[in-house]
């Protein structure tokens, strides 16, 4: 038997006090039939009450012993079921047999009290028991429902459509099952822009309000949590919502679009609750999902060898995860730093196991002849040149560094592509290389530079550069130090009020360095409309909201000033490169710019010298000479 609890003892008391009255109820109305039947009261003491306290106390015995024995009092409350019934009809059936066989020999039974007193006393306890294991469950349940409201997470759920049905059904059925993580969410309202709906009931649950007015229905409802139930929406229509939603301070959560919900043909649309997500940065951004031509980029992977340097890094191992999918011949990851190097190589081989040929290697691209032998002995069909450095802080106060390593690592990786007959070279480029203010940003123009000079003379490689904004999450971000400062107490920190950025998500950019691959035919940078940009400051703000918490008042926000070669907006797209269209409305072709191959070989030798004197002035000063635009301001 399981641990008596005080719930279990107060029942096991009841039960004594049901035997003792039922009994005592059953004697006198015994009695008292008797009075009626011989029209006086003079038989009414003739009962030997002490007879009938032995009796009581064998049929209490007996009863609470099989009740004991049979189990009837370990059990878990809210569960009680007819199975239980049962059992405790049963022991009380058995105990009540027991006792009048006892009380049969102890001359009480049948002489004393007649079959119809012990009929009566047994239907009548019998009665009573179950009756107050019904009241007590019920009791039990509203006791426990009151706590779970108490401890429960007051739920607002945007939209009352289909999804938001089959959501408040999953909360219902997850109440039950307290290993259930969605067990202690408690819808208390809904939400939708349809005013038809205003005033009616889901499920039970109220439509209160339109989205104008979640902050209001929040605060005046006490809600700690919003399920954003409307995967239908367009993505500009969620951001609008969104932030709203982040006005609040709750907790928010989503289901994720209609094209990547799943439905298995068991779950009838079940298990929605299941997928809802956090909400993500991204999600405020207001951009829809850019599409890609993934038949056209399988038929660019499938069957080639695929090399990608930098291949730990944010967008290197998405690229090689990505690449993966497309059923490459062989892929070869290349990098510097062997832990990202590592942790992408297991993932890889958790997913894909044997079915993926894979290679790690740890090379720099600086080393011209260690890449040389890697090139030689694994003659790869496609180099993604992902490896840079990219810290643009980091960069003005180490020149020369950002120099050896995105310059000539960069060129040498370009070489020996052409040299070893590579079918395409697909550089990563930045929109801090148009119109550079940063070391960092001249570097990668320069790449640029470079790439388009091979392009112009190559018959063999095809070179092309992919060039967009900031990339959400990777390890130049600013999400994730937001994050660090967020939820370790400390101020968030922007450089200026005003600084606007654009964004991309990393399987974005990566698709785009993939699908202008794909259409590549030599020498083009392509561009990524990526929509309106952004302003730091919001995105901080929406950030903050987005951990429950208020911006100004329960996380500072603190402006540092513009950092060394920062500017206040990024450009995508150089004056003189303009702009033409591709078959995909998101990219864009920026037309080939002629390059001086003497002079830029001559200066890119004469800055190989400073770099390697490390010379940062004289570094500077020849990146600015290489690169016209340059706007290199001295700190």
């Amino acid at each position: 038997m399981r641990k008596f609890s005080a719930r279990k003892g107060f029942l096991l008391i009841a039960d004594i006090l049901i035997v003792a009255v039922t009994g005592t109820f059953a004697n006198l109305a015994l009695m008292w039939a008797d009075i009626l039947r011989n029209a006086g009261a003079d038989d009414f003491w003739s009962v030997p009450w002490s007879k009938m306290t032995l009796l009581l106390g064998i049929v209490g015995v007996f009863t609470l012993l099989c009740l004991l024995s049979l189990g009837a009092y370990s059990f878990f409350w809210r569960l009680y079921g007819k199975k239980d019934f049962l059992i405790c009809g049963f022991a009380v059936t058995l105990g009540f047999g027991l006792s009048a066989v006892s009380s049969y020999f102890f001359g009480i039974f049948g002489s004393v009290f007649p079959v119809v007193y012990f009929a009566f006393f047994y239907l009548s306890s019998l009665v009573c028991m179950l009756v107050i294991r019904v009241l007590f469950k019920k009791a039990i349940i509203r006791l426990t429902e009151a706590g779970r409201e108490e401890n429960a997470r007051r739920t607002l759920v945007v939209g009352a459509g289909q999804a938001a049905k089959l959501i408040l059904a999953d909360i219902e059925s997850a109440k039950s099952d307290p290993n259930n993580p969605s067990h202690d969410i408690l819808p208390v309202c809904l939400v939708d822009d349809n005013r038809a709906k205003y005033g009616t009931k889901i499920n039970g649950v109220p439509v209160l309000g339109n989205t104008q007015d979640i902050p209001q229905i929040c605060k005046s409802n006490n809600i700690s949590l919003i399920l954003f139930a409307i995967p239908s929406c367009t993505d500009e229509e969620r951001k609008q919502i969104l932030e709203i939603c982040s006005e609040t301070q709750c907790n928010i959560k989503m289901v994720p679009y209609l094209s990547e919900l799943y439905f298995d043909d068991t779950s009838r649309g079940k298990g929605l609750l299941k997928q809802v997500q956090d909400i993500k940065i991204e999600d405020l951004l207001g951009r829809d999902p850019i599409s890609f031509d993934k038949d056209r980029i399988e038929a660019f992977i499938k069957g080639k060898i695929c090399m990608v340097t930098g291949g730990g890094g944010s967008i290197g191992s998405e690229l090689v995860r990505q690449i993966a999918n497309y059923s490459p011949q062989q892929v070869i990851i290349v990098d510097i730093y062997e832990n990202n190097a590592y942790d992408i190589q297991q993932e890889l081989i958790l997913e894909h196991g044997d079915a993926l040929n894979l290679v790690t290697l740890i090379a720099s691209v600086r080393d011209y002849d260690k890449m040389e032998s890697i090139f030689k002995e694994y003659k790869p069909h496609i180099v993604f040149h992902a490896a840079a450095h990219k810290h643009v802080p980091l960069m003005e106060t180490s020149p020369e560094e950002a120099v050896k390593n995105n310059i000539f690592g960069t060129y040498n990786v370009a070489t020996l592509a052409e040299n070893y007959g590579v079918e395409k070279f697909v550089m990563i480029s930045t929109d801090k290389a148009v119109n550079p203010t940063n070391v960092m940003g001249a570097t990668k123009r320069c790449c640029e530079m470079i790439a388009q000079h091979k392009a112009q003379h190559s018959t063999k490689t095809e070179f092309v550069t992919t060039r967009f904004g900031n990339v959400l999450g990777s390890n130049g971000s600013v999400i994730p130090l937001f994050r660090r400062q967020i939820e370790s107490g400390k101020p968030v920190t922007v450089t200026h009020p005003d600084i606007i950025r654009y964004f991309m998500t990393i399987p974005e950019a990566v698709s785009l360095v993939l699908q202008a691959g794909a259409m590549a035919h030599g020498g083009e940078i392509f561009v990524l409309d990526m929509g309106d940009p952004v302003k730091i400051t919001t995105l901080a703000e929406n950030l903050i909201r987005m951990y429950g918490k208020v911006p100004y008042r329960d996380v500072e926000i603190k402006f540092t000033g513009l950092r060394p070669g920062e500017k206040l907006f990024e450009e995508l797209l150089m004056n003189e490169e303009g702009l033409k269209s591709t078959e995909n409305k998101k990219i864009f072709i920026g037309n080939q710019i002629a390059i001086d191959e003497e002079d830029l070989l001559s200066k890119l030798n004469e800055l190989k010298k400073y770099a390697e004197d490390n010379n940062s002035e004289k570094v500077v000063e020849m990146l600015s000479a290489i690169v016209p635009t340059f706007q290199h301001k001295i700190n």
